[in-house]
């Protein structure tokens, strides 16, 4: 089976592709840097020849509300109309967990027009929304930085293994129920603070660390339970401890 990775050498995407191929699929990792662009439109029609499957994990290079909304939409909708062009039988995206109540967020409103575009496209989709990776935790500390303090948000997460997302994104080939969803998370559930403090033990930082519930998540209100995934979520195995034990290799 040929399986198309949009964002194949990205995070999640290096390690889909090895687990998909250690699985004897044929695999592509479609990508700029590998010569396929979503937004231009360059190498798509030539990657998608002869797949079944398309797996998109990518992620827009500019966090600015308006570039990573106008990413979002030429993406899907060039990469939705390869597809149906291609005879794709099986669209599986990567998204968000508390999506639809982040909106006030320009990145989350790029993740929710792409979930849109794939829904009225009327080829068969899985969508797989994840909390926060445990790998992201500096692009989130770094985002509240204030002077010599990090002020984070008040919400609650359960971050998960990159690895992890990898495993369950390759999963979903396998589900006979399309046009479906499912969430995935971590085992373990933190204040933002609390994982902030762990990574702070292992990888030493010179900020004080703080919560203040009127910080926005990237733009968006958060409650405290905004973030994290219904009783249906399906949960990793990898802890917090197991993962910043890996850091250290």
């Amino acid at each position: 089976m040929k399986i198309v990775v949009i964002g194949g050498t990205g995070l999640i995407g290096q390690k889909l592709v090895q687990i998909l191929s250690k699985q004897n699929h044929e695999v592509l990792a479609a990508s700029p840097s590998t010569g396929v662009d979503t937004v231009t439109k360059k190498g798509l029609d030539k990657a998608l020849e002869n797949a079944q499957i398309v797996i998109d994990v990518s992620n827009a290079p500019s966090l600015e509300n308006q570039a990573v909304l106008e990413f979002f939409i030429a993406s899907n909708k060039n990469l939705l109309a390869a597809e149906k062009k291609a005879g794709i039988h099986h669209h599986i995206a990567l998204s968000v967990v508390g999506i639809h109540n982040l909106g006030q967020s320009g990145y989350f409103r790029g993740k929710i027009a792409q979930e849109e575009l794939i829904k009225s496209a009327n080829i068969p989709y899985t969508l797989v929304y994840s909390t926060q990776f445990f790998e992201s935790i500096d692009e989130i500390l770094k985002a509240f930085i204030t002077g010599n303090q990090i002020k984070l948000p008040s919400a609650l997460v359960q971050p998960i293994a990159a690895l992890d997302v990898a495993r369950f994104m390759a999963n979903a080939i396998l589900m006979s129920e399309v046009n479906s969803a499912f969430e995935i998370a971590g085992p373990q559930r933190f204040s933002m603070e609390q994982w902030a403090q762990r990574y702070k033990e292992v990888h030493p930082f010179g900020q004080q660390l703080l919560t203040d519930s009127k910080i926005p998540f990237f733009g968006a209100q958060v409650s405290t339970d905004t973030l994290l995934p219904s009783n249906g979520a399906k949960l990793s195995e990898t802890t917090l401890g197991q993962w910043l034990d890996s850091t250290l290799n």
